[in-house]
């Protein structure tokens, strides 16, 4: 009997020590895992979330050329090599204190030829010693003043050697309020060959020079003139040049101030004129003979005089057409032909309305008595 316990007690014995081996195994590869883990992650930190800000990205900034050609930029192109800046040297004078200098004028122009001859006005030259143009270029060329007309203020010069450019003149009778001009000159003398640009505001003005006569059938613009613009062109979207700037208006006769009242002769005016002084180094004008004195009605009134508009004639040059007419000292003329001498018709403007050798028909009042007169105007110069 004690055999077979043994057996069983040996064999339990056995299987215990198994089970047991097989428990401390388990055990202790579970503790080397738990241990692998632990040396080969780092430890887990929990922090607040910190929310992330985009880095701001570099500027670049391009810069792009883009060819933009209209019709002004072109015309501008094309006429501003034949615009010059006219510098005019004035003589000295005597003062009280002794020498007092000239100093300079200051005025644009134009090439119309290429045997050099430019267009200014004349109250820009006028009275000069020397004078001298600046080409776009910078080139400075002395300059002959070939002919002046202050009734249409205007002069001729002329430059020697090859020149850069020249202009085309268009007819100004064409034009029509509205239509866009440029102007080209050099303001005060020192901005040369600045651009301006506006339209035709009116045509056919006149304005009164203070000098008993009027400049007629002006072009009135406003793109900007200044002092210095005197001479420059005035130039249409053809590229033709339709006019010469001439003045402004800065001040009304009340004393308002006013912008935007440029006045430009007329480019068929510049021809007519431009051509007779090429041609005799003159414009010829209807010749009367009469030194006289313009009548308005303060005069008339002062005076106790006839009539209130006409010209008291005041000397009859010996020789004359208004001697050979039998004019007289004294009397007053108040119609050439059919055209009276009143408010809006200065003298010299109603003579100049007639060509040397045209035969009329002079009124005037003598002693309170209406006579006519037929005589045959001659030339001036």
């Amino acid at each position: 009997m004690k055999r077979p316990f043994s057996l069983l007690f040996l064999i339990g014995m056995l299987l215990l020590a198994t089970l047991c081996g097989a428990i401390g195994g388990g055990l202790t590869a579970y503790y080397l895992l738990q241990n692998q883990k632990t040396t080969s992650m780092p430890p887990l930190t929990i922090t607040s979330p910190v929310p992330t800000t985009e880095a701001t990205p570099v500027a670049h900034l391009f810069v792009q050329t883009t060819q933009i050609e209209t019709t002004i930029t072109q015309v501008v192109e094309k006429v501003s090599p034949a615009v010059v800046t006219v510098v005019a040297k004035m003589p000295d004078q005597m003062g009280f204190f002794g020498v007092i200098p000239g100093g300079t004028s200051s005025g644009s122009g134009f090439i119309i030829s290429r045997e050099g001859y430019v267009i200014t006005n004349n109250h820009v030259v006028e009275g000069a010693e020397s004078v001298k143009v600046l080409l776009l270029s910078g080139e400075e060329r002395p300059a002959q003043v070939v002919g002046t007309d202050r009734f249409s203020d205007l002069a001729v010069l002329k430059i020697e050697g090859d020149v850069p450019a020249i202009v085309t003149l268009g007819n100004s009778d064409a034009l029509r309020p509205g239509e866009t001009v440029i102007a080209i000159g050099s303001p005060l003398g020192d901005f040369k060959n600045s651009v301006t640009v506006g339209v035709i505001s009116a045509t056919g003005r006149t304005i009164d020079t203070g000098e008993g006569y009027y400049l007629e059938g002006l072009l009135q613009t406003d793109a900007a003139i200044n002092q210095g613009n005197s001479g420059g062109p005035l130039v249409n979207l053809a590229g033709e040049v339709v006019g010469v700037n001439t003045l402004i208006v800065r001040t009304s006769s009340t004393g308002v101030t006013v912008e935007g009242l440029g006045f430009a002769i007329p480019s068929n005016t510049v021809q007519a004129v431009a051509t007779q002084i090429i041609e005799k180094g003159y414009v010829s004008r209807p010749y009367l003979g009469v030194r006289w004195q313009p009548i308005n009605p303060t005069l008339a009134q002062q005076y106790n005089l006839p009539v209130e508009w006409g010209i008291y004639v005041a000397e009859v040059i010996e020789g004359s057409p208004a001697e050979a007419a039998g004019i007289r000292p004294g009397d007053i003329i108040t119609r050439i032909g059919n055209l009276p001498i009143d408010a809006n018709h200065p003298f010299i403007n109603v003579l100049f309305n007639f060509k040397p050798g045209d035969e009329v028909t002079v009124e005037l009042v003598r002693r309170s008595r209406v006579l006519q007169v037929t005589l045959t105007l001659g030339e001036s110069r």
